[in-house]
């Protein structure tokens, strides 16, 4: 479904991302996993279109995304659960979710998707009239995953999902990391914490100083001693 070839990307004369490739097959959930600034938010702001690539293709079901504007790669079937949330925190959690429909015409499947966005994550049908600045972390961190979901997308890029949250919340939304990916939404998963990652993913990537340095199955990468040490705490 998605594909990167050798993207090279620079922020003035910081290289940040040098020659990546990596692919996301139908259906997956892929990790990339790193230190703070190894390049991970970079790379999915160049699926996504946020950055300008400086070398390389990135390819969703076979088309070239290089000069397809951002907006239009969210109608195309990507979608963004950037780090830190980026809510809209003085619109209602309704208006939010609304936003996230914001390119769809559809407007009943509009309202049915907002009520399977309401089933999965109860707590934003309770307080869709509420300010979304005035949530908890957690419902944050729901309300711009329900959000990404209004767009449906075929592929979901998520940021650092369980950052700044308590334990048993991030227990909670990697369930529903799962539970979105049988529903049938292949997920890119950015995460630190590399153990909860790496238990739900099919594959993973490690990704040292802008560059892919290890690659394989998630069960192949947890036994690998460098990513024990590394990563793992082991």
């Amino acid at each position: 479904m998605l594909e990167l070839k050798n993207v090279n990307v620079h922020y003035g004369v910081i290289h940040a991302l040098k020659d990546i490739s990596l692919t996301v097959n139908d259906g997956e959930i892929v990790t990339l996993i790193g230190a703070n600034g190894a390049g991970k938010t970079s790379t999915l702001c160049s699926i996504s279109g946020l950055v300008k690539l400086s070398g390389g293709t990135v390819m969703l079901d076979g088309v070239e995304l290089n000069k397809v504007l951002a907006p239009n790669r969210v109608g195309m079937g990507i979608s963004q659960v950037p780090e830190g949330r980026r809510i809209f925190p003085r619109m209602s959690v309704l208006e939010n979710l609304e936003m996230g429909a914001f390119l769809r015409r559809d407007k009943s499947e509009i309202k049915q998707d907002m009520e399977n966005v309401y089933a999965r994550f109860p707590i934003l049908g309770d307080r869709k009239k509420q300010m979304a600045g005035t949530l908890s972390g957690g419902e944050q961190q729901m309300l711009a995953m329900g959000r990404a979901l209004m767009s449906r997308p075929k592929i979901l890029l998520m940021d650092e999902p369980s950052m700044g949250l308590a334990p048993l919340l991030v227990i909670e939304i990697f369930k529903i990391i799962k539970d979105i990916n049988a529903s049938g939404t292949t997920i890119l998963l950015v995460e630190q914490n590399a153990n909860m990652a790496l238990s739900i993913a099919d594959r993973a990537y490690v990704i040292e100083t802008g560059t892919i340095k290890l690659s394989g199955t998630s069960e192949e990468l947890m036994k690998s001693e460098e990513v024990k040490k590394a990563y793992l705490g082991g």
